[in-house]
């Protein structure tokens, strides 16, 4: 009998590691290019919820998680494509964190996911556009649209007593995208857009695009832009040729990098960003200082929710075929069910094992709406003293 119950557990192991595997997870994010500062933050976001749900030994008979990561640029469309093609063909991953910026994610999307029919969950592209694209379900995304973004950001800057300001937006999807819902926006509310022109990235000087818009006149200028290229080429001509002295400042632009090339200079001018309040963000705040990283960079907790659905999703589907779990991520990202936070994602594998649901809550309150997009909470923040306060949340 005894060598009886030894074999049964010895075979019951077996089957067990049999159906372990290594799944891995593409990271495409843009770690050259105008948001270089923030990739590395989002990377190490996803890589932490990939190492508690791989630590924990709850996934798929035991099964392990590795990332591989790839450089979007986050602007050159082209370079995304051949990224994404790399790890999905080379690398056989088996969904992909990103893209980072809006057209390449459109472009990565169209080109190669939907084709090999693999899931992808984007921590920051936040182009309208996105919200109604053909993807076969095949993708969500962690930040709000930015026709909603435009909707706070319009808000904040009527209740600050501004009701003219000139606009200059980064001449691509997610640049013109936001420009203009924020101008519907701000119209609707009595505000004056005395301009709206696209400048573009990678130039020396942006006097000219500067002259213009001051010529337009406003009582502050909305820079939606790209903090580590264009954008903040024309903040500094506008402040060195005393254009403008206020400036408003979205998602795009809100990152550490603002400080080191400002400080000062920028003192009250404010803006906003998707991010999430309370335990949930708290929590994973202290993870990632744990870990090493700084957790409250822009769009870090929303890179982090999305390798957590991936892997939940692909938990409740018990498949890693994102055939079969794409079904299964708003199953994980919205109740009924018990709420999971940031460092409880063992005890929601433990959950689904047992045939439970769980609400995802995670580092940014998510909940997905219509074609799997997040509903959105924003931080609004000032500039006091070179530095970035936060002031509330909507």
């Amino acid at each position: 009998m005894k060598n009886l119950l030894l074999a049964t557990a010895a075979g019951a192991l077996m089957a067990g590691a049999a159906g372990a595997e290594d799944i891995k997870l593409g990271i495409s994010l843009g770690f050259t290019g105008p948001l270089e500062s923030m990739a590395p933050a989002m990377q190490q976001g996803a890589e932490m919820a990939m190492r508690e749900i791989s630590e924990s030994g709850l996934l798929l008979d035991g099964s392990t998680v590795t990332a591989v990561t790839g450089d979007s640029t986050c602007i050159d469309a082209a370079a995304a494509t051949a990224t994404v093609e790399r790890l999905i063909a080379s690398e056989n991953v088996r969904g992909i964190i990103g893209g980072m910026c809006s057209g390449e994610t459109i472009a990565s999307l169209e080109n190669v996911a939907k084709a090999n029919g693999i899931v992808m969950i984007s921590p920051s592209a936040t182009s309208p556009a996105l919200t109604d694209i053909e993807d076969d379900g095949l993708f969500f995304r962690t930040a709000p649209s930015d026709a909603r973004q435009g909707e706070v950001m319009a808000e904040i800057v009527q209740e600050r007593g501004i009701n003219s300001v000139a606009v200059t937006y980064t001449n691509n999807d997610y640049g013109k995208g936001l420009a203009d819902a924020f101008a519907a926006s701000f119209g609707e509310r009595g505000g004056s857009v005395t301009v709206n022109a696209a400048h573009d990235d990678g130039k020396a000087d942006y006097s000219a695009e500067v002259a213009a818009l001051a010529a337009a006149g406003g009582e502050a200028l909305v820079v939606v832009g790209y903090v580590d290229q264009g954008g903040s080429g024309v903040v500094r001509a506008a402040l060195d040729t005393g254009a403008f002295e206020t400036f408003v400042f979205p998602d795009g632009m809100v990152g550490a990098a603002l400080e080191t090339n400002f400080g000062t200079e920028i003192d009250g001018s404010f803006g906003q960003n998707p991010a999430g309040e309370g335990e949930g963000r708290d929590t994973f705040l202290s993870m990632a200082e744990e870990a090493g990283f700084d957790g409250s960079g822009a769009f870090s907790g929303e890179a982090y929710d999305a390798a957590a659905l991936m892997l939940l999703a692909m938990a409740k589907a018990g498949s890693s075929d994102p055939a079969v779990y794409k079904d299964h991520v708003m199953d994980v990202a919205n109740g009924p069910g018990e709420e999971i936070l940031p460092g409880q994602l063992a005890r929601a594998l433990e959950i689904i094992n047992e045939g439970g649901d769980v609400d995802y809550q995670g580092a940014t309150a998510v909940e997905l709406v219509g074609p799997g997009e997040s509903a959105g909470t924003f931080r609004e923040i000032q500039f006091t003293d070179g530095k970035i306060e936060v002031v509330g949340y909507r």
